[in-house]
């Protein structure tokens, strides 16, 4: 990869999103969306693999890494970080760039897609469908959203306690312990941009509110019909041992295999779906296994919009 790696701030009424980049900002954009609990370090060993002429900005989203905590009382929505990602993007002026989304990063750059779907050329998803199930069952939902909202007031309830103080030793082995997927490597990569130094050790920097993330869907059929506006080629990769391997709930897999279908049913030659060995985290800790992939995507020339 050309260029230095270079990390920036953009302003919010709440603080800041961190960020950050690699490449010359005259290159083509390219925006990285990492997954949940993780940040843009996700992004490190796979962008030095992809095409030169590219300008590559990972962002933590609201909550992770050195981005900012959302105010107080508030909950961490899927359209809150499809706004972060406005807010760059607008910050930036970008008019017309790509998006590539790791796991819930793939998610909030599939609802963007369907939303500002002018603004985005190429879409890559990376472990992720572009949208994720809610609970089947009605009850469940009610469940969820019960329990979001008192995790909410249990953590309102101690603002003055302290986060917990880790050895490295010890942040890494709750990181690999909490995520079997990480190899040691990777959970070391995630660590240096998800926690802070303090006196006699390390604390987790991420929002504890972002464990009770909403997404708010209720059926499959509501992303099928977000997806008819997407005016991006998509490109897909799905890990054979990763977060939909075959063994996973019926249910989820009925969901995504609707998805599956919507996306060949209305982008038909401009959706691309590819199976890679590995893990969930097959960019992080095999970046060589999807770089290839990704970067003849980038560099081909097949505009949806073009042909709209």
């Amino acid at each position: 990869m050309a260029g230095t790696v270079s990390e920036l701030q953009f302003l919010v009424p709440w603080g800041h999103i961190a960020a950050k980049a690699w490449g010359s900002p005259k290159g083509r954009p390219v925006l990285c969306l990492h997954g949940w609990l993780d940040n843009a370090n996700t992004f490190n060993k796979l962008i030095p693999l992809l095409p030169r002429d590219c300008y590559y900005m990972a962002i933590d989203l609201g909550g992770h890494g050195l981005s900012s905590h959302r105010p107080v009382g508030s909950l961490y929505y899927l359209m809150d970080y499809v706004g972060d990602v406005r807010r760059v993007t607008a910050a930036l002026k970008w008019n017309r760039f790509t998006l590539m989304g790791h796991s819930m990063g793939g998610t909030v750059a599939g609802m963007f897609s369907c939303v500002f779907p002018e603004l985005v050329e190429k879409l890559i998803l990376v472990e992720s469908y572009g949208f994720y199930p809610a609970a089947k069952e009605s009850e469940k939902i009610l469940l969820f959203k019960r329990a979001m909202i008192e995790h909410l007031l249990k953590t309102e309830a101690n603002p003055l306690l302290s986060p917990k103080v880790y050895t490295p030793e010890a942040a890494l082995q709750r990181l690999l312990e909490a995520n079997r997927s990480l190899t040691e490597e990777s959970g070391k990569i995630l660590l240096e941009r998800g926690t802070a130094e303090v006196p006699g050790g390390l604390v987790f920097t991420r929002d504890l509110r972002i464990h009770m993330n909403v997404y708010g869907y209720t059926s499959a059929d509501e992303p099928v019909n977000y997806l008819r506006k997407i005016q991006a080629d998509i490109l897909m990769i799905i890990s054979q041992n990763g977060l939909f391997k075959k063994d996973s709930d019926v249910f989820r897999a009925e969901f995504f295999m609707r998805i599956h279908q919507g996306y060949k049913t209305f982008l038909k030659e401009h959706f691309n779906l590819v199976s890679v060995p590995g893990n969930h985290y097959v960019h992080l800790n095999e970046p060589e296994v999807v770089a290839g992939i990704i970067s003849t995507f980038l560099t081909k020339d097949h505009s949806l919009k073009a042909r709209l």
